[in-house]
Formats: structure tokens, sequence, C-alpha cells
């Protein structure tokens, strides 16, 4: 296996900008600098290039954090898929062959989860019997201790 030399500096700048964006100050300077653009048109008499500036720049800005999101998204389903394959493989009877289902066809994809949708709502079948029996037994002794 590879030595990790730690994060690449892509990652670890997509990783801070995606950290950083999701801070309440850094919202908190966005609506500074939009509301002093607002208040600063009057003084540029609302001109083309007042109203180009803020565009050309959240345009930029947008296009620059989808893509800086988009890679520690990725990066994070890996890492959680990874983690759910090791418990998979850590489990006595657990279905091996779910590992890496992530990579099967959207039909496959489909089939299995029918197939789950249909565990789960057995499951739930059973729980709401369980329940109907244990609400049926606290009746029955209910009606035993009003004797």
């Amino acid at each position: 296996m590879a030595t990790n030399h730690g994060p690449k500096p892509f990652t670890r700048l997509a990783r801070a900008t995606s950290h950083l964006a999701g801070k309440p100050a850094t919202f908190a300077i966005v609506v500074a600098v939009v509301a002093a653009w607002a208040v600063s048109g009057p003084l540029f008499g609302f001109s083309e290039a007042w109203q180009l500036t803020i565009n050309t720049f959240t345009t930029i800005v947008t296009f620059l954090m989808v893509f800086l999101i988009q890679a520690t998204q990725n990066r994070e389903a890996e890492a959680i898929q990874i983690k759910l394959d090791e418990l998979i493989l850590a489990l006595d009877g657990a279905r091996d062959e779910l590992l890496d289902s992530e990579n099967l066809d959207e039909e496959e994809q489909l089939r299995l989860h029918r197939k789950y949708l249909a565990l789960a709502e057995r499951a739930r079948s059973k729980i709401r019997t369980h329940v109907n029996e244990l609400e049926a037994a606290r009746d029955r002794n209910r009606r035993r201790a009003d004797r």
C-alpha cells in the first residue's frame, strides 16, 4: 500500500473552501459585499460597469465553488462507500455481493432496491404483528385486573 503523505494541495484547497463556504461568517461577509455594492449604485449612477462588476464576480465565484464543493463531496462519498464496504466485510452473514454495488448499472441497482424494499416491508409487517400482539396481551391483562 502506498504511503500516505497527506492530502494533495487541490484536496486541501477544496476541503478548506468547502468548510469556509459553510460558515455563518462567510455568509455575513457575502451579504455585506452585496449590500456595499447595492449602496454604491447611486455613486456610480447604476452604470453598466457597476452592474457588470457584481455579475462577473458572482459568476466567477459560483463557477469555482461548484467544482470545489463537488470535488469535496465526491471524496466524502467515496470515503463513506469504503467504510460501508468494510462494514459489509466485517459482519458475519452480510452479503459480499453488495460490495461495490454503487458501480452496478441502473437496472441492477433497481432490482436490488426492490428486493430490499420487500425485505423491509416484511420486517415492518412482523413489527406491526408483534405490536398488535403486545397490545392485545396488555388489553387482556387490564381486563383481568378489572375483574
